[in-house]
């Protein structure tokens, strides 16, 4: 090897050991000034032989790549979102579950800090990191590894006994000392001040240029491994593990064997939370066993194995100056507090949902009173009451209003629902441009070039009445509206046409009916592959698909009955939008399990857990997390729980191997 080479590799070898000593151990072995010394000398070694380029230099932490637009990509383990308790009996509900559907007596819970931060996924391969991704959508998210780069406790390379392949997750955070640093150096140029340091941390990831993002006192506090075949059996030990590996793992977390100690960790930092150099909001409680986990699962939006136990929300007392009303793309109203400005956990809050008449007869408020706010989940802000000893003499009760406060149109209320609806579908414009909204939005058609305030224009002068009329949009069209260069019409024009090759799935949740969220959507396009298979189901056949109730049932019968839907439809097919599974989608899918439900349990040795669920599906049966009369199959790897085994057997149900399940499809 180069004798310069290996000059080279020694110094960036140290310079990495000093600076996880530093950063991530809080342990400095040499001062500041020797280490830039060492910095400089790097620095100017290569300078001077490119030839011998590391894109993970220590040199590289100070940034200077732009990005200029930050790519979007699909995360290969979902970044699912965390179900909150307030209570002791939220845990002990949560707890009989767990233990209901492993058939366990008891179970360990690791419980850490919740950081208030932004979510990132980190990808590591052979040691090196390869990509940083932000929690986006949980789906897909936005790509800024050069802005990662520059955090000091983010390990540009591991040591140790590492994977070859894993995703780490954490929270990128702004500690409380540099935020306050941060504000001085703001106010000192006559600048205006950041509000909190989560959305300080949260849009400094997407800086254009990083050398400005490596001035920030960024750090990342990692807390979850992800991959297949991990050397870890427990969430704790993932813990030391990554530590380990040169990662910032905050040393709190502490080993749980009920909901007393939990409840005894989460009483310990809600007293000391300021004692902290972070925000945090609460405790995240996990399973402990990863092998539990994955036999929990995850529901629709959240891990069953973990919990967010959130801190009481803080309060604050303001005057309600108006009650205006809102308007949504299905009609609903919403009517909405206007509030004299209040600062509310780092947030000024100006408005907040009232959500329906129930709730402001409830509470009884009016306008003009003094109310309470609270942030529920310490994020929407919310009135939980009335201060009645400040209500002015000559207050009046509130009374609801009647008609639509945008076209006029007199507001319905169903039997057994809460809101008020404008029925005007056609003809009242929040309506129109809330569902164009909603079909261009990142999770259905994702149209690049095309935003909400686009489309309210684009309505507004008439060029499109409905979401079938943007695949008639010209650029010539486009052009004459406000802040619309022909780059950007361009852009549009062609982000509509790449829509036509969104698959089917994601089309239909685009279409906006009524209770069909993206998790049905996925559902009823899988059980009936075609638009027109799903148009000609009636109500009692909607029923029989896995999990769609008779509410949804009933919502998207009754919106396949309505003409004008069906000729947006039948446009959209002329169109070329995907309305069906494409030969890909269908490969590989049969109706051999139909009918037929199944519980995965173990580990497997051919297959993963997650590959054997989809291989359920992708053949028709149904994956369920509990063993009941109701279950067909039990498949059971090594390791599987005894009490499961033994309720399986206790109910007569089939116990398949691993093999023998993959001979059956």
């Amino acid at each position: 090897m180069n004798s310069i080479q290996e000059q080279l590799n020694a110094l960036r070898e140290e310079l990495r050991e000093h600076n996880y000593n530093y950063y991530v151990l809080d342990n400095a072995t040499i001062s500041d000034y020797e280490f830039d010394m060492k910095l400089k000398e790097l620095q100017e070694l290569e300078a001077k032989h490119p030839e011998f380029h590391d894109p993970n230099s220590p040199t590289l932490r100070v940034g200077g790549t732009i990005t200029k637009n930050f790519n979007t990509i699909p995360h290969e383990y979902r970044m699912y979102s965390l179900e909150n308790s307030y209570s002791k009996e939220d845990l002990l509900d949560w707890e009989k579950r767990i233990e209901k559907i492993l058939g366990v007596e008891s179970v360990e819970f690791t419980c850490e800090l919740k950081y208030d931060g932004a979510s990132m996924n980190l990808t590591y391969e052979n040691g090196v990191l390869i990509k940083a991704v932000t929690r986006g959508d949980g789906f897909q998210g936005d790509e800024v590894t050069n802005n990662i780069k520059t955090i000091k406790t983010v390990p540009l390379r591991l040591k140790g006994d590492f994977p070859p392949k894993f995703d780490i997750r954490g929270e990128i955070i702004l500690p409380l000392d540099g935020f306050k640093k941060m504000n001085e150096e703001r106010l000192a140029n006559g600048e205006d001040l950041y509000m909190n340091p989560r959305n300080t941390a949260s849009g400094s990831l997407k800086l254009q240029d990083s050398s400005e993002v490596a001035k920030r006192p960024l750090e990342c506090l990692l807390y979850s491994l992800k991959g297949e075949k991990l050397p870890i059996s427990t969430q704790f030990e993932s813990l030391e593990k990554a530590r380990s590996w040169g990662f910032k793992v905050p040393t709190v977390a502490k080993v749980a064997k009920n909901v007393d100690e939990i409840l005894a960790f989460v009483n310990y930092w809600e007293a000391n939370r300021h004692e902290l150099e972070y925000e945090i909001d609460g405790v995240v409680i996990k399973v402990n066993n990863l092998q539990h986990q994955d036999e929990l699962g995850y529901t629709a939006k959240a891990p069953r194995w973990a919990m967010a136990y959130k801190f009481k929300a803080e309060q604050v007392s303001t005057v309600l100056n108006e009650i205006t009303y809102q308007v949504g793309r299905t009609g609903a109203i919403t009517p909405v507090a206007n509030l004299e400005p209040v600062l509310l956990a780092g947030t000024t809050v100006k408005r907040a949902s009232l959500h329906n008449a129930d709730q402001i007869a409830k509470l009884d408020i009016r306008e003009r009173d003094t109310v309470f706010v609270e942030k529920g989940g310490e994020i929407i802000p919310k009135i939980v009451g009335v201060n009645l000893e400040l209500r002015p003499a000559d207050s009046t009760p509130t009374q609801y209003r009647t008609t639509c406060p945008e076209c006029g149109t007199p507001l319905e209320r169903k039997e057994g629902e809460a809101q008020h609806y404008c029925p005007n579908v056609s003809g009242c414009n929040p309506q129109i441009v809330g569902r164009i909204q909603h079909f261009i939005s990142r999770k259905a058609m994702d149209i690049e070039g095309l935003g909400g305030e686009t489309v309210a224009l684009l309505v507004n002068e008439g060029l499109i009445a409905n979401y079938a009329d943007l695949y008639e949009l010209t650029k010539e069209q486009v052009i004459p509206l406000e802040r619309m260069a022909e780059k950007s019409a361009e852009n549009l024009v062609n982000g509509i046409e790449a829509s036509k090759k969104i698959p089917f799935e994601r089309v239909l949740y685009a279409l906006g009916i009524r209770y069909v969220g993206e998790t049905v959507a996925k559902k009823l396009a899988k059980h009936y592959k075609s638009i027109d298979a799903l148009m000609n189901a009636s109500s009692n056949d909607l029923v029989n698909v896995d999990e769609i109730g008779v509410k949804i049932a009933e919502s998207v019968a009754l919106f396949f009955a309505e003409d004008a839907n069906l000729e947006t439809i039948n446009r959209l097919k002329q169109y070329g939008v995907q309305l069906e599974f494409s030969a890909e989608q269908l490969e590989g899918l049969t109706e051999t399990l139909l009918g037929k439900s199944f519980v995965v349990s173990g580990v497997f040795e051919k297959v993963s857990r997650n590959e054997l669920k989809k291989l359920i599906e992708n053949n028709g049966g149904k994956v369920s997390s509990s063993i009941s009369s109701k279950t067909s199959y039990v498949i059971a790897g090594d390791k599987m729980g005894p009490s499961k085994r033994e309720k399986a057997e206790k109910l007569n149900i089939t116990i398949l191997t691993e093999d023998a399940f993959l001979s059956m499809i």
